[in-house]
């Protein structure tokens, strides 16, 4: 009995010994037919199976809003935009069989029939029957694609059926950055491009407007869900799950176009002439510090031909030579020193200061003169002999005039909204470098550096009674034309210099024009005043005199015009000219080109005529004191009151002249917003609505102002409000 109980004992160990050895092999079959799977995808079916799981990829990408335009101070000329063009390629799987082979011919030839194509029909279509073999989805059927291509390729045969879907073409939309005005202003617009050989495209150079205000172009990206057809390309999908991008804002800049191609023609003239290695010039606003032209021009990289191809301007700090005397005068006459009358010797324009002797720009043999004279004809002894009197000796004396130039702000840079700008190098006695003659070199623009438009700043300064403005380039950013922000003229400092010290400088520079002795009077007219200084620096003046360089030259003119009505400020620089050395010479003609240009065409350089004489106003006098000529002369014979007839023109002002009536032009252009003011509101109407202009009357009585100036251009004006009283 115990032995049967052991037998069953031992079948049922076996039994179950067994089941275990058939789960165990099983289990072991499976983990063996697992990894030969494994390998077999990995090794003979992955690249296949990769190759289809890249084409099924969807996701969603970013795509790039148009960037934003770049305009002239009008508003309307476009100095940068971006235009679009297209890429076109084919899903040969779309189209079915009988279609494709019915079109193939057609379709090939009208493919090929565009100027720049490189393949015959024949060629093309091999492509394409090609392509169509191999399940092409992503076939390129053109780059570079116009709008007008695009609307003409739409009609063509298969591509007629409409969507990607039902016709298999796939637009893809890009855009190209154009300048209309190609160098006009060139470098001062800028360029915001990819870094050449980099595959990452937020490795950018950014220059000028394009790059500093880059993120107020660029707009706000959108996110489009492509399917990935290969590495490195993909395919917008249409889906209503799409962000479409937000374009870039606007830019309305100061330039006004017809001032930046006379400052550059102007500046690209002199350089050709005297085969100068580069050169800039700027026209600022007086009263507002808008640059209204910046011109940037120099060699290209093989030397063949001048381009803008550096922000000179801005951004070269150099020795501004001579024109920088006019902080020194300020100096000496704001600290009460010196008056214009006293007498400077100049020991015929050679002195020496401790162990290095200074000279004057060319021999003239002058011993006594006046300091004013010292200023008209640019004398460095003469200006450095005062500054040697008041301003050296001792530590505290050459801080002194180190702290008068800080309190003209020539030590800080101007914060101009273009980028690309460095601050100004004053020395000053703290530092190791310093000597007994750094003031005295200082004092005529030596061992000190400034950029063109840092000097621009301070000169316009003087120009605009005292008041420092700050240059700006962007006047209003805009978003599909409406107003997002506007950039008001900003005050740097309210004052630089007395007014008395600002008259006097102002008295120097008409000077160096006028006076016959003058190192401007070249450049002197008698239909305006030029108020400027000339500078002629040696470029790397310390290497020239220890005789590691050979003598080059900068020449250079700054100053304001009219001079008894500044409206504009000037400034232009001419780098190593290979003749004619002095800014009188080179720089100068540059500047009366630009200012002559800029005073016929601004209203607001003239004087109003006759601006000086009384309107009559008694009471036995007519009220309609300004308006149409045949009315004033029917009125004046109806009333037998004597007139004398001065006026030219279709309409006219009435003015007191020698006990009686004299009736004068009023100017009236078809161009240009008119002066109404003293019309009656019949005249009024008549000449503002003539020009399409929308009126909005307040009070009643004759115009009494003008809610927009007077000389303004009427394409940049749509409603105006006049105030009667």
């Amino acid at each position: 009995m115990a032995s049967n109980n052991q037998n069953k004992t031992v079948e049922s160990r076996n039994e179950v010994l067994w089941r275990i050895y058939v789960v165990m092999f099983v289990m072991l079959l499976g983990c063996f037919v697992i990894i030969l799977r494994i390998g077999t995808l990995q090794i003979i079916e992955g690249p296949k199976l990769r190759e289809q799981a890249d084409s099924m990829n969807i996701r969603k990408r970013p795509v790039k809003a148009a960037r934003g335009n770049i305009l002239a101070d009008d508003g309307k000329s476009l100095l940068a935009t971006s235009l679009p063009y297209y890429q076109l390629n084919w899903d040969l799987t779309v189209p079915n069989q009988d279609s494709f082979v019915y079109y193939l011919d057609s379709l090939s030839v009208l493919l090929t029939s565009f100027p720049d194509s490189d393949l015959t029909a024949s060629e093309f279509r091999e492509k394409l029957i090609r392509a169509r073999a191999i399940k092409d989805k992503y076939f390129l059927i053109r780059k570079n694609v116009s709008q007008a291509e695009l609307d003409k390729i739409k009609k063509f045969p298969i591509f007629s059926l409409g969507n990607k879907m039902k016709s298999g073409l796939i637009v893809s939309q890009m855009a190209k950055r154009q300048y209309p005005f190609k160098m006009l202003a060139n470098r001062t617009i800028g360029y915001n491009r990819v870094v050449d050989g980099s595959k990452n495209d937020k490795d950018t150079l950014q220059v000028g407007l394009e790059g500093h205000w880059n993120s107020t172009l660029s707009g706000e990206e959108g996110l489009m869900w492509m399917q990935q057809l290969s590495k490195d390309v993909w395919v917008p999908l249409n889906d209503i799950a799409n962000v479409e991008p937000r374009a870039g804002k606007d830019l309305i800049t100061t330039i006004n176009i017809d001032i930046q191609d006379i400052t550059e023609r102007s500046l690209l003239e002199t350089l050709e002439k005297f085969e100068a290695e580069h050169g800039c010039a700027i026209v600022m606003e007086v009263k507002t510090g808008q640059i209204k032209s910046i011109a940037n021009i120099g060699f290209n990289a093989d030397r063949t031909q001048y381009w803008e191809d550096f922000n000179y301007a801005v951004a070269e700090n150099v020795e501004p030579g001579s024109v920088f005397k006019l902080a020194s005068m300020i100096a000496l006459l704001e600290d009460g020193h010196v008056k214009l009358d006293d007498t400077v010797n100049l020991n015929a324009g050679k002195w020496k200061f401790y162990d290095v002797v200074m000279e004057d720009a060319y021999p003239h043999g002058i011993h006594y003169t006046t300091l004013g004279d010292v200023f008209e004809m640019s004398s460095n002894v003469g200006i450095a002999k005062m500054i040697h009197k008041y301003y050296n000796g001792s530590k505290d004396k050459q801080m002194h005039f180190v702290r008068k130039l800080s309190d003209m702000v020539l030590d800080k840079p101007t914060g101009i909204d273009i980028g690309g700008e460095r601050p100004p190098f004053i020395k000053d006695p703290n530092r190791s470098d310093w000597s007994g003659i750094s003031a005295l070199w200082m004092s005529i623009g030596y061992e000190l550096e400034m950029s063109p438009l840092q000097m621009l700043t301070f000169y316009n300064a003087v120009a605009n009674d005292g008041q420092m403005m700050k240059p700006h380039v962007v006047k209003e950013v805009r978003s599909y034309g409406d107003l997002v922000e506007k950039y008001e003229p900003r005050i740097v400092k309210k004052k630089i210099a007395s007014k008395k010290t600002l008259d006097l400088a102002t008295e120097l520079l008409t000077r160096v024009v006028e006076s016959d002795h003058g190192t401007a009077h070249s450049i002197y007219t008698p239909q305006y005043k030029i108020a400027g200084k000339t500078g002629t620096a040696i470029i790397n003046w310390q290497n020239f005199q220890k005789g590691k360089e050979s003598k080059k030259y900068r020449a250079s003119f700054v100053g304001f015009f009219p001079a008894d009505n500044p409206v504009y400020s000037c400034i232009v620089v001419v780098t190593n000219p290979k003749w004619g050395n002095f800014g009188g010479i080179v720089a100068a003609p540059v500047f009366r080109k630009i200012a002559d240009y800029c005073y016929a065409s601004s209203i607001e350089s003239h004087k109003a005529i006759n601006n000086d004489k009384f309107v009559y106003t008694d009471a036995t006098l007519p009220k309609l004191q300004v308006g149409n000529k045949d009315d004033l002369r029917t009125l004046l014979n109806y009333l037998k009151m004597p007139y004398a007839d001065d006026s030219k023109s279709e309409w006219s002002v009435g003015f007191v002249e020698n006990d009686s009536i004299t009736l004068l032009n009023r100017s009236v252009q078809d161009d240009v917003v008119p002066n109404v003011v003293g019309m009656g509101l019949k005249d009024a109407l008549y000449l503002l609505e003539n020009r399409r202009l929308k009126v909005k009357v307040v009070g009643v009585g004759k115009v009494k102002s003008q809610s927009v100036k007077a000389g303004k251009s009427i394409k940049a004006v749509q409603a105006i409000t006049l105030v009667l009283g």
